[in-house]
């Protein structure tokens, strides 16, 4: 499963990130007049060589400062979170984003691309047209992220940062349903990441606010992160993924044994006069093993550590030591 932390903005979070064991930091670029960080630059080459790899969220939509900037950066993912939803939650016009990513796709084939897919809070909007939305850019994305859509959002045309949680039921919708692995975000903690994952068997998870130091009004910090809650995130996180892994395995060996079952039971009829219930019970079989194919096919982008094919060998910040 994918570790993914954001808002790390130094080196020094960044090497702190790959000690507990992240697989994805997470950077945001915050300024498009001031887009050119040396700072933010360093912090994304922290990971290159290690095996973790770097995400840039951009706060722009220009197609040519963007090219500019994963020229500059040279992320192993470049993010896009725009909300795609307007306040009253119908799709906004997806294609000029559609455009942006697909040129950006051909230009940097090995830039990763992940994209927020927005998700509202439980039970606030039943119709909301999450598979729409996503369908729209499955072809042209390396990854999905949920995250929590509120009408007004912290950052104007942006989802994400609300430390809210989305609905679990619809992001487990969105899991099943996509040919792509999906890392739910959307106010995770070391507290309910377990219980989200397990719920959701997303391929991974992120957190951003609620992994933040807290001020003394009780509010979290933004870009300052708390290494314990980060921790704490991992390892539930690892939890999650064993006993994910534990129940799929399962689902594996009795999908093998009905299998073996309905063989020795078709071997076992006799050339003529087959009878009823001899019928009815390779039917009873065959009925089980579609319903353990269903219940397997949830796990489709559950991986044990090391083994997510989201986290390759190479891609477009692979080469860029001492860049």
């Amino acid at each position: 499963m994918i570790v993914q932390i954001y808002e790390i903005q130094t080196p020094d979070e960044a090497e702190k990130c790959i000690a507990a064991g992240v697989d994805h930091i997470g950077s945001v670029l915050l300024d498009q007049d001031r887009w050119r960080d040396p700072l933010l630059r360093e912090t994304v080459a922290v990971s290159a060589g290690t095996g973790t790899k770097s995400s840039l969220i951009p706060i722009f939509h220009d197609e040519a400062l963007l090219s500019s900037a994963v020229e500059y950066y040279r992320p192993d993912y470049i993010h896009f979170c725009e909300t795609l939803i307007d306040p009253l939650g119908n799709p906004l016009d997806l294609k000029p984003l559609v455009h942006t990513q697909t040129r950006l796709k051909e230009r940097f084939p090995e830039l990763g691309i992940i994209r927020s897919i927005p998700i509202p809070q439980p039970e606030t909007f039943p119709d909301f047209p999450l598979l729409k939305i996503a369908e729209a850019f499955e072809k042209i994305s390396d990854l999905f992220l949920t995250d929590t859509w509120l009408p007004e959002a912290p950052v104007n045309g942006y989802i994400g940062i609300t430390g809210e949680t989305c609905d679990w039921d619809m992001a487990a919708h969105l899991v099943r349903h996509s040919d792509l692995p999906v890392i739910l975000a959307g106010g995770l903690s070391p507290e309910n990441v377990y219980d989200a994952l397990i719920q959701t068997k997303g391929a991974g998870a992120d957190s951003c606010t609620r992994t933040n130091r807290m001020g003394p009004d009780g509010q979290p910090i933004r870009f300052q992160k708390d290494f314990q809650k980060v921790r704490d995130f991992i390892t539930k996180i690892r939890r999650a993924e064993a006993a994910l892994d534990q129940e799929k395995q399962a689902l594996k060996t009795r999908l093998g044994a009905l299998h073996e079952e309905l063989q020795d039971r078709e071997k076992a009829l006799p050339p003529h006069s087959v009878k009823p219930h001899q019928i009815m019970a390779i039917e009873a079989l065959e009925e089980e093993i579609s319903q353990v194919e269903e219940a397997l096919s949830a796990f489709k982008h559950i991986h044990a550590q090391g083994e997510t094919p989201s986290s390759p060998d190479s891609g477009y910040g692979a080469d860029r030591t001492g860049a």
